[in-house]
């Protein structure tokens, strides 16, 4: 851990806790301002979220959340409010989670992703069922589509109709020129199903490469008008599409649909995590 002792992570290092086994943990709500949330109400839905993805990824939520009640001056009086003694898993979960756009949940996703834990986070991917892998991929997703909306704005994607043109051509690059709308039809979809919801694990992973790989390039590039970020993010669905050929992988258009979406996995574990509140060993709300 000492090569991450730099000055940028000492915001982390400052407020890390040790046990008396000499296990580490972060107060939730000393964590909290140090991610720039004001309000615990914003912070505990993102608490919320990681500890859904800790399910997911087959840990222990009580063993890496465990909540524990504080003592606070109210007025003239006292009260017992929520807090969690966070494990660095739990962090990583956290950062992972949170607003992309906030400069310090970078940092923070640097300080508790260190390179051998990343690797550890990976063995765990790989052992998980494809219905979890489905879930935390998808979350992963949904972070990185809020970034590249922002990043693409930013290179001059401004209008709904500029905006529809980019998505699809980062479509029809990495499904041999299917649109939006093909693939839609392909997997058999309602109107108001989105397609991204009935991906299986390696198809949502294909889609995540194509999203993350077209942010860091309309960044990099400084992309700043409509046309040329259109053709960036068709490029490099191109480019992901290539290299699946390559491995002898199966092409996005040709892999399964699954009967289940994101949302009826997500309903399914929330339940559990509920019944997990109800038999005391955890708390949802607050």
């Amino acid at each position: 851990m000492s090569d991450l002792i730099a000055s940028e992570y000492k915001c982390f290092e400052d407020i890390k806790r040790t046990r008396p086994d000499g296990s580490e943990y972060w107060c939730a709500r000393e964590l909290a301002p140090v991610l720039d949330y004001n309000k615990w109400e914003n912070f505990h839905k993102v608490i919320k979220r990681a500890m859904i993805a800790c399910e997911n990824s087959g840990y222990d939520v009580v063993r890496d959340f465990p909540e524990v009640r504080k003592i606070v001056n109210a007025g003239a009086t006292t009260k017992p409010i929520l807090d969690y003694e966070l494990s660095r898993y739990a962090c990583y979960l956290i950062v992972q989670n949170g607003d992309p756009r906030k400069e310090v949940i970078a940092l923070g996703q640097t300080y508790f992703a260190i390179q051998t834990y990343r690797q550890e986070v990976a063995d765990r991917f790989n052992q998980l069922d494809e219905d979890s892998r489905r879930l935390v991929v998808r979350g992963d997703i949904k972070q990185w589509n809020q970034l590249l909306a922002e990043t693409a704005r930013n290179a001059g994607v401004i209008t709904a109709e500029e905006f529809a043109l980019f998505q699809n051509a980062g479509y029809i690059g990495l499904y041999g020129g299917m649109t939006v709308d093909d693939i839609h039809k392909k997997k058999g979809l309602a109107i108001g199903q989105k397609i991204l919801d009935y991906m299986g694990s390696t198809e949502l992973v294909a889609n995540l490469f194509r999203i993350s790989q077209t942010e860091e390039k309309l960044r990099k590039d400084e992309v700043r008008d409509a046309a040329t970020a259109t053709a960036t993010h068709h490029s490099v669905g191109k480019e992901v599409r290539a290299a699946i050929e390559k491995i002898g992988g199966t092409m996005p258009e040709n892999l399964p649909t699954p009967e289940k979406s994101i949302a009826q996995l997500e309903k399914e574990q929330m339940e559990r995590l509920k019944q997990k509140a109800l038999d005391g060993q955890l708390m949802l709300d607050e």
